[in-house]
């Protein structure tokens, strides 16, 4: 394994430099991890993308993936590699509170900031910044999936197939003001169910234009949207109340139980046990 850069010194933000080899002098290489840049705000963040040595970098990546290297990044990391191209065409995720400025920027890309893990052809992007753990097991196990499993055990590494649990859903909202509005007009009925119609009504804009925005800026439908902040509402009850299952879906306009463990074992991979594993006497069989 080779540290290389497109600069001849490398330091990190305490001051220490970081020895590496340039990577034009590389052999071509069967796996490439392009790391985070240090920004995790958008405007500082648009400003390093503009920078001379990552698009040096995004060069270096599409030769190297030419010759069949599979390519990895994770956190920030992946729009380094969105940034190239090469994601074009294909699936990735990417940081959660970053992906409607991702949306924006490569529309050309097909991003699910749901998923920790993202492989695509020959690429592979992680989510948020621990999820280059997921992705270093993810790597280990295409060799062996019981070293994987092994070294997942040592390092205390649970199964998190999903971001989506761990996602603020009304940082994501502020990227536009129709979104805002319709989170708040959401959040007021959770209860009531949905409605194109009221939802265009109180966002002040119609449902065809409601319709185009909501998958412009966050990626889903209005309906998905609307069915991620009952999840979120759900989780936050599991976690910090002791209301009963069925309180819980009657507060979330659920006729029972049932449909609530549905809803969340479909969009975060879990069901209430996993989430409330202290109350599993309460759960209404």
């Amino acid at each position: 394994m080779s540290l290389a850069s497109v600069r001849k010194n490398v330091r990190i933000s305490q001051g220490m430099s970081v020895p590496v080899i340039h990577a034009a002098r590389l052999k071509p290489p069967n796996l490439v991890m392009v790391r985070a840049l240090g920004y995790k705000i958008a405007a500082t963040l648009l400003t390093a993308l503009t920078r001379r040595d990552v698009s040096e970098a995004g060069d270096l990546l599409h030769r190297w993936a030419a010759r069949g290297a599979t390519v990895a990044a994770a956190c920030i990391g992946t729009f380094v590699l969105a940034k190239s191209g090469l994601l074009n065409g294909h699936e990735s995720t990417t940081p959660w509170w970053l992906a409607p400025l991702f949306r924006e920027r490569y529309p050309k890309v097909r991003l699910d900031e749901s998923r920790i893990i993202v492989p695509s052809g020959q690429f592979v992007t992680a989510g948020a910044a621990l999820s280059h753990l997921d992705l270093a097991l993810w790597l280990i196990r295409r060799t062996s999936p019981d070293l994987a499993a092994l070294t997942a055990r040592y390092l205390v590494v649970d199964s998190r197939p999903s971001q989506t649990a761990y996602m603020i859903t009304s940082h994501l909202a502020q990227a536009d003001p129709v979104v805002q509005r319709f989170e708040r007009w959401a959040r007021e009925r959770l209860a009531k169910g949905f409605s194109l119609r009221d939802a265009a009504r109180a966002t002040a804009t119609s449902t065809r234009t409601l319709a185009r925005k909501m998958p412009k800026v966050l990626g889903k439908s209005p309906l998905s949207y609307f069915q991620d902040l009952r999840t979120e509402l759900a989780v936050h009850l599991l976690k910090t109340s002791d209301e009963g299952i069925d309180e819980i879906a009657s507060r979330l306009g659920d006729a029972d139980a049932v449909t609530l463990r549905l809803l969340l074992r479909r969009r975060l991979g879990h069901g209430i046990r996993e989430l409330r594993p202290n109350l599993c006497s309460v759960i209404s069989s």
